[in-house]
């Protein structure tokens, strides 16, 4: 059994990496999941600090066009049996081409159940992951466009995000210029490390 590094497992899942092996990309700047684990790796990718130069989300969670009944209902049938539960859900993934998923098996909490159904994907977010220089966030925009109508077109969502950042460099600028002043300084750099 593979064991991938940065990657988020889905609900009811652990290690099942290797069921993606053929398009999972693997490297210390990369953040993958998958299902549920895809919203873990999307959070994690925005809150890190340490570099990330890639996200890859295999088939993301997406309930927020369900309504509050049909995640209630869900909650509720976990909670009522969640051996049933997650028999029904399990069964639900698989198809006649459907590699084995059995030895991937973790049972799933109703916490995971709650956060999966009740994640909110936002523009804002996807705005913040361009800024950071994310690839994939392309790919994010278009998804929320054409398929959940989260903006008029993609390329709203990377502007937005583009005059953000340029506006917050600009209002750094004065900052920058000061670490430049002292990095020249103390000899850190040289004028020709600026060109």
């Amino acid at each position: 059994m593979k064991i991938c590094n940065n990657f988020y497992s889905g609900s009811c899942f652990k290690n099942e990496c290797e069921i993606f092996k053929d398009y999972l990309e693997i490297g210390d700047f990369i953040i993958s999941g998958f299902s549920y684990g895809a919203i873990k790796a999307f959070n994690q990718a925005l809150e890190s600090k340490a570099r990330v130069d890639k996200l890859q989300l295999f088939s993301p969670a997406f309930f927020q066009t369900k309504d509050e009944k049909f995640k209630r209902m869900q909650l509720m049938f976990f909670k009522k049996d969640e051996d049933a539960y997650i028999k029904n859900f399990l069964e639900n993934l698989k198809d006649k081409s459907t590699k084995s998923i059995e030895n991937f098996f973790k049972k799933g909490s109703f916490k995971e159940l709650d956060e999966l159904l009740n994640f909110k994907w936002n523009k804002e977010d996807l705005e913040e992951l361009i800024k950071k220089g994310i690839k994939i966030a392309e790919d994010i925009a278009v998804l929320m466009v054409e398929k959940y109508k989260m903006a008029k077109d993609s390329k709203d969502i990377i502007f937005n995000a583009k005059e953000s950042l340029k506006l917050e460099f600009s209002q750094n600028i004065e900052k920058i210029n000061k670490l430049k002043d002292i990095m020249l300084k103390n000899e850190v750099i040289t004028l020709d490390d600026l060109q």
